[in-house]
């Protein structure tokens, strides 16, 4: 039963692959409307990427599922935040930056590990207490931090030291602003599920979904970097593609024959 439902699942986040694949580029208009525009741009497009950030949803997603109280909620939250800022401030000011596909593909690892955590897999698979949720969260809010900084680094933030200071505060308070809105939805959707009997049987697939979710992410990503750092690799070769379209050619003929003896 378990794995017949999770078919669905997969054939969902298939039909997603595109969106996750881009759910953090920077388009050029983004880029000419940060040099046009002041500090309000830089909040608009924070906000903006964290509510398109889907692997940064996920991860809150996870780690809210199975709080029930505003206190645990507040707690953890201000815990992932607290951790997020910090990366994504200072990185960003001394400008320390690695490869945006790999820093996103081991974010998508922070959505697998919290969805294998909510199923109990510590407990099952490996037979040990899961390791400590706040200190987890909070080392994942520095790495999904840095995440957010490799991205706001491919910005125009100006040479000024103090002006470059107010448009990354800026940027990190439309972040915020944007994870408080994406929060109350999925707080206020998780305590009306509760009280539902489809909570207890849909609880494990829901986590399961999120498992999945990460290692598509995982794997766009990986294939994003490998695209960036060895595009020669994906290249059609072009005696192939030339084979290619004169098989294509030749089955075109024979069905035309076929029509015609017809």
């Amino acid at each position: 039963m378990k794995n017949f439902l999770s078919r669905p699942v997969l054939a969902l986040l298939l039909c997603a692959l595109p969106a996750l694949a881009w759910a953090h580029g920077i388009s050029d208009e983004d880029r000419q409307r940060m040099l046009d525009g002041g500090y309000l741009q830089y909040v608009g497009l924070g906000a903006s990427h964290m509510l398109t950030g889907y692997d940064h949803l996920l991860f809150l997603f996870g780690v809210v599922f199975f709080l029930t109280t505003f206190k645990d909620v507040a707690k953890f939250v201000t815990v992932f935040t607290i951790g997020h800022c910090i990366t994504l401030i200072f990185a960003t000011y001394f400008k320390i930056t690695w490869n945006f596909y790999l820093v996103d593909a081991v974010i998508a690892l922070s959505v697998i590990y919290k969805g294998f955590d909510n199923n109990g897999g510590f407990q099952k698979h490996l037979n040990m207490p899961s390791p400590n949720l706040l200190k987890a969260v909070f080392v994942f809010g520095l790495l999904h931090g840095f995440g957010l900084s490799t991205r706001l680094q491919q910005l125009p933030l100006g040479d000024d030291p103090m002006a470059m200071l107010w448009r990354i505060l800026s940027f990190n308070v439309g972040v915020e602003v944007g994870q408080i809105a994406a929060l109350s939805v999925m707080v206020a959707v998780l305590a009306i599920w509760r009280h539902r009997p489809s909570f207890q049987r849909f609880s494990h697939l829901a986590n399961l979904g999120l498992i999945y979710a990460g290692f598509y992410l995982l794997f766009t990503q990986l294939h994003g970097y490998q695209h960036d750092s060895h595009p020669d690799s994906f290249r059609f070769p072009a005696q192939e593609h030339q084979h290619a379209h004169e098989d294509m050619d030749i089955q075109n003929t024979t069905d035309d024959s076929r029509n015609t003896l017809k």
